[in-house]
């Protein structure tokens, strides 16, 4: 769609811009409650930075949690970094906003997705045409940027 609005990216970057300021107050006052973040992460990503042992054990992605043992979190416009403990190793992390594939708060059943191209193309065995209509795409633009996460799996029972 030339010269149209572009929600999508518009959502994409709204959504980035949230988990900006969750993780600056988080910074500035700590995790309030029962907070706590699991955030999936694309660990190829050419801005992630982490220990080389972490990237071969985890060579698509990670997920980390943001709960009880983290320390030093600093958070930029770009992405934040964070020192986890993986056993009893500390180990720092740099994740930029665009490598993260999913922010899950479960305390209060919220989450984000981020999708990229490249995972709709997998997904070409998917009889669902994209717009999720009986005659395919039509006029109309996929959304490939983003949408919100089913939490059903981390409910408190």
């Amino acid at each position: 769609m030339s010269g149209g609005i572009d929600y999508g990216n518009l959502m994409h970057r709204a959504m980035r811009g949230l988990i900006h300021d969750v993780l600056t107050d988080v910074m500035n006052r700590g995790l309030p409650g029962e907070h706590h973040f699991f955030i999936t992460f694309d660990t190829q990503h050419p801005d992630v930075e982490l220990a080389d042992w972490l990237s071969d054990r985890y060579p698509g992605e990670m997920t980390v949690v943001l709960q009880h043992r983290f320390d030093d979190l600093e958070v930029t416009e770009e992405g934040f970094a964070v020192t986890l403990s993986f056993g009893e190793a500390p180990e720092r992390l740099y994740i930029p906003y665009d490598a993260i594939k999913t922010f899950v708060d479960p305390s209060v059943e919220f989450g984000l997705r981020f999708e990229t191209h490249e995972e709709e193309d997998d997904d070409e065995d998917d009889p669902t045409p994209p717009d999720g209509g009986p005659d395919g795409p039509g006029d109309r633009e996929p959304q490939q940027d983003a949408e919100v996460v089913r939490l059903d799996a981390f409910r408190k029972h």
